[in-house]
């Protein structure tokens, strides 16, 4: 991607960011209301309108840092409510709509695949600054959706990852397992800072990034 100054890559980001959060969220409710939970939905959370799932510090100000740092970037939104009672499976159920919010990311890095593959034949056809700040937007999507797929998979209470494991344990030992999602967002922090949180997603991210171009037949320059 261009060396962007920082009024740039916020309009760039902007969008990509908070729809990649948002879908996320709302793909877990949207299936926990498939499988028999219809706390998101009776609360009105299965919306697309980022305004219903903004947090403050993880929609704006942590991606907002993060762009003005130069490092990879993430954030979180208001987490959607599941009810895992009201499953029809509860455990492996809740599993399921833990990987719904991963899923949602690969599919809209697919999406922005497709628009970063038009944008290139538009522009051979057409070129203008307009074909080319989408085209940018459109890297900047995959690589956004990309970095939030990784980091949610990661099997630290209470992101993604960790409900997935949960289903897999014994109830004593998902039980202590848990009993760390107080502390998960200290340990992210802590890795964050010492650089490992940024080595252990890096390569999932480069190459999904890469498979992803490769299949929809974008070139980079």
């Amino acid at each position: 991607m261009l060396e962007l100054n920082l009024a740039q890559k916020i309009l760039i980001f902007a969008v990509p960011i908070l729809y990649g959060i948002t879908i996320h969220e709302v793909a877990h409710g949207w299936l926990a209301n498939k499988l028999g939970d219809p706390t998101a939905k009776d609360l009105k959370r299965l919306s697309v309108n980022p305004l219903k799932h903004v947090d403050v510090i993880g929609t704006i100000i942590v991606p907002g840092v993060l762009l003005l740092l130069g490092g990879f970037i993430f954030g979180w939104a208001k987490s959607v409510p599941v009810n895992w009672r009201n499953l029809h499976h509860p455990k492996r159920d809740m599993a399921l709509v833990a990987l719904a919010g991963p899923v949602a990311n690969l599919l809209m890095a697919c999406m922005w695949a497709l628009v970063a593959k038009s944008t290139q034949v538009s522009a051979h056809h057409a070129p203008s600054l307009l074909l080319n700040m989408l085209a940018l937007m459109a890297q900047a999507g995959i690589l956004v959706n990309f970095v939030l797929l990784s980091l949610n998979l990661i099997p630290i209470p209470p992101l993604d990852g960790s409900r997935v494991i949960s289903a897999f344990l014994s109830q004593r030992m998902g039980y202590y397992y848990n009993r760390l999602e107080p502390y998960g967002f200290a340990i992210l922090l802590f890795l964050m800072i010492t650089g490992v949180l940024n080595k252990i997603i890096s390569y999932p991210v480069v190459e999904l990034s890469k498979i992803t171009l490769r299949i929809f037949g974008v070139t980079t320059t």
